[in-house]
Parts: C-alpha cells; structure tokens; sequence
C-alpha cells in the first residue's frame, strides 16, 4: 500500500518549490499553471506558495471535487494527506455570494469589489466551519485560511473521498439514523452556534463508509441566526432533510421536523 501511494505521489502530486517556479514563469509571459484539470491564476499561486513558505503545504495534487465557484484538491503536509479547497476568482458568482456576506455582521466595512469579496467567503466558510465543531457537529477540521485558499482534513481513504450521501444505499433503518443525525447537527447550529446551513442536502453531506458517519460540508453559505434569511434558509435545509427521508420510505413531515429543530434548544 505504501509503495502504491508513493508512486501516485511522485507522479501526481506537485511539489511547492515547483509552483514558485510556475509563478516565475506567469509573471513573464502571463501563461498559468494547470495542476490536472484546473488553471490557477497568479494570485491563488502567491496563496499558495504563501502557504508552504509558512509550513502548511508541501504538496498539491489532482482535483478532488470541482465546482462552479471552488474546486478542492487534494494535497499533503507533513507526510499527512489534507484537502485544500480553492474558491475562484475569476468565475466565481459573486453577486450571489455580495448578498450573503454583505447582510453579515461579521464582515461589516468589507470592500465590495469581487475579490475582497471571495476572501471574505473563504473567511466565512472558515469560521461556519470552526462554530460548527466547537458545538458537536461532525465536519471536516479547518487548518487555515488565507484569501481564496482553505486547507482542511481529507475525508477518505487512500487519496479516495469519502462518498456524498445520495450515492451511499442505505437500508431503512440506515437510513433513519443518518436523518436523524442530521435534524440533531441542524438543531446543534440553530441553537449552540447561531448558525443555519443555508444549503443543506444530500449533496453536501458526505457519508463515512465504515461507520456511515454524517459528515456536513461546504459551509460557505451559511448564515447566523440573526440574519434576514436565516428563517427561510432553515426550512429549506429542513425541506431537503425530509425530501431525502421520503426517497428512503421514511415518514418525516417538514413542520414536525422544523418544530423539532426550532425547540430543541427551548
């Protein structure tokens, strides 16, 4: 198993030293860096390299998930695997994201141009992502945070992730337990961390196959509880919860399920 992954190591990953040199050669000729499938602007490889220099990254690998706004990779520090998760700048949608961040408390007086803008989701997703452990909540541990770039805990095996919830079969009883967990993680942030998911589905849970574990990800869009949508985004994680329980022959309704969150903490 070692020597395996040693051999996807040499052949795959990208050492940082080689990213400064890539960084050289985008500063003469303006060509970028492809690291597999993904071009990294100048800026992110600044990020990146900032990060090595200060011994949170050695190495980054191939594309682990990507996305409209950030693609995640996967990468190693210290011999040990991580994930570094980059939200770009270029297509990012910042006019969805100005809408959350600019109604948070959190980031009052922020500059409004686009990329302040991707630093401060980046920043948010950071902090939704250290409230949510602080209170119980299984998500993956964030290392650090610095303008567009995260570095967190690889959840997998063997450079594999763990697999996203609607493509993990469950029996009904499976099942309950993972729905359950999941009411009790959205109540835990309603009334511990004063946090709502926002964007809450079976999509962004990801399952632990030897355990069947909820782990909850991508935490950018969330919101605290004293924000104008906070209600309306409850009721749609709620929503999402119970439409998969429905899928899996499970009877939930959304207003008891939103009753149950809404007093658990009372």
């Amino acid at each position: 198993m070692r020597g395996k992954r040693d051999g996807l190591s040499k052949d795959r990953m990208v050492r940082m030293d080689r990213v400064l040199d890539e960084l050289r050669i985008r500063r003469k000729d303006s060509d970028a860096l492809k690291v597999e499938s993904e071009v990294l602007d100048t800026q992110t490889l600044m990020g990146l390299y900032r990060l090595s220099a200060r011994g949170k990254l050695d190495a980054l690998g191939g594309v682990i998930n990507a996305g409209k706004e950030a693609n995640v990779f996967f990468a190693r520090r210290d011999g040990r695997d991580m994930a570094v998760k980059i939200y770009m700048i270029t297509t990012s949608n910042f006019n969805a994201m100005k809408d959350y961040i600019l109604a948070d408390r959190r980031f009052a007086g922020i500059k409004r141009d686009k990329r302040h803008i991707i630093f401060a989701w980046a920043r948010k997703e950071y902090k939704n992502l250290q409230s949510a452990a602080r209170v119980g909540v299984r998500v993956p541990e964030v290392y650090d945070c610095y303008q567009n770039i995260l570095t967190m805990e690889f959840l997998g095996k063997d450079e594999v992730p763990h697999p996203q919830l609607k493509d993990v079969p469950l029996t009904e009883q499976e099942a309950k337990g993972v729905v359950e967990t999941l009411l009790e993680y959205v109540s835990l942030l309603y009334h511990r961390a004063k946090l709502v998911h926002g964007d809450l589905s079976e999509y962004n849970v990801l399952i632990d196959p030897e355990t069947l574990e909820p782990i909850i990800i991508d935490m950018a869009q969330g919101v605290l509880t004293d924000h104008p949508r906070a209600g309306e985004l409850l009721e749609r994680d709620v929503e999402n919860i119970v439409r998969y329980a429905t899928r899996q022959g499970l009877g939930y309704s959304v207003d008891e399920c939103l009753r149950r969150v809404r007093e658990d903490g009372a």
